[in-house]
């Protein structure tokens, strides 16, 4: 009943004036007008249902929240969970969770594309989510007692979860249908992207949780110093990564390719943007890449190219599935909108939108490790799979 009201709702929204300056990837895009045509609802249809909230409606009104929602109910018109309005608030504190440094509480979120549903993916270690007990899979309810609608974009339910250090946040998460309440305190976390280890038998393990600006310096630090411990073998793992930024996966593909497509885009008129690898060496090594169903966006245009140029064996579960790209839009009040525009392909022209990367060997994690926030690299059976195919590799 929430969704029919909302879309019912949505259709009497109007925006009657909203320009949008596209800046994406340093280049000025067009300007766009809506101007209460082409089916949108009059200017006039907005005064009177103004005018009827000013006189009949009971509470106090927050002007600037019935302003935002007015744009953020557009947004949600197009029924794609991924395009959103963000308030200038929203926007800096996204801005700031890409840097890879904000205050919160150390917990990964992914909301499902079907539901609306929002689960932790990963728990930061030593975070204050980690402290407090919240555990892969629990899945968020309520923030501040109050549920989650599912008309909620993930970016605004981060927004609230995250706030000033030092202060409390009050969140219930359903961990096996059973509400379980936390009080946690903020603090600031400075977000490890990548973490590695040199494992037995000169293998090299490098584990990317998310894309973020400071990823790439992460990588090339993790695998300059693997080098000098005399890597001869490499696992990366892309479990649970729920993707970030376009350009990072990119610069980290060109290590593994050296020369050739990486991915390539087409938006809604058929244009084609190629992304590609230009770097003079390619890797050589043995490389088995870890992947599950939490391994979205930019993690599976990382693992879609490794399979398309047979340079690693994909080992783990189906990934995720999501084949488009959202490009952020920064307003000129500093509000922003993130819309699709367009499909990503993998270099052999695969689209695996909602259908996923098959590994080349399947291996389902043990059930009993599926809830840990931190699983012992030696009963990790999904790894040590990745493991056994490279030691079969010459």
């Amino acid at each position: 009943m929430k969704k029919k009201s909302m879309k019912g709702m949505i259709k009497n929204i109007v925006i009657i004036l909203l320009v949008l300056i596209c800046i994406i990837e340093g280049a000025v895009l067009k300007v766009f007008v809506f101007d209460g045509s082409d089916g949108v609802a009059s200017t006039a249809k907005l005064k009177e249902i103004k005018a009827l909230i000013d006189r009949y409606y009971l509470e106090d009104v927050d002007e600037d929240q019935l302003e935002a929602y007015t744009y953020k109910g557009l947004l949600a018109g197009l029924g794609d969970p991924y395009s959103t309005y963000y308030t200038k608030e929203e926007y800096e504190d996204l801005t700031e969770s890409m840097e890879g440094v904000f205050s919160g509480i150390g917990a990964v979120l992914q909301q499902d594309a079907d539901d609306g549903t929002i689960k932790v993916v990963r728990v930061i270690k030593d975070s204050p989510a980690e402290e407090a007990g919240v555990k892969a899979n629990d899945i968020l309810y309520k923030i501040e007692g109050k549920e989650i609608s599912s008309d909620e974009d993930l970016s605004e339910v981060v927004s609230r979860v995250k706030g000033k250090e030092g202060t409390n946040v009050n969140l219930t998460f359903l961990r096996n249908e059973e509400e379980i309440d936390f009080t946690i305190t903020r603090k600031q976390i400075e977000n490890p992207t990548v973490e590695y280890e040199m494992l037995d038998q000169s293998i090299g393990y490098i584990q990317i949780t998310e894309f973020e600006e400071v990823t790439v310096d992460q990588f090339e630090n993790a695998m300059e110093e693997l080098e000098k411990d005399g890597m001869e073998k490499l696992v990366l793992d892309l479990r649970d990564n729920p993707g970030g930024l376009l350009s990072s996966i990119v610069s980290i593909a060109d290590q593994f390719i050296g020369e050739g497509m990486i991915v390539y885009t087409e938006d809604k008129n058929g244009n084609r943007e190629e992304y590609t690898a230009d770097s003079k060496e390619s890797f050589d090594q043995p490389l088995a890449v870890l992947i599950n169903g939490n391994s979205a966006s930019a993690s599976e245009i990382l693992a879609g190219a490794i399979q398309d140029y047979k340079i690693g064996t994909l080992v783990g579960t189906t990934s995720f599935g999501k084949g488009i790209v959202q490009s952020t839009i920064k307003l000129p009040d500093g509000s922003a909108l993130k819309l699709t525009i367009s499909s990503y392909y993998t270099p052999e022209g695969r689209n695996i939108h909602e259908k996923g990367i098959d590994p080349d060997v399947e291996v389902e994690l043990d059930e009993s490790l599926e809830d840990q926030s931190s699983i012992k690299k030696s009963e990790d059976n999904q790894l040590q799979k990745a493991i056994e195919v490279l030691e079969n590799e010459k």
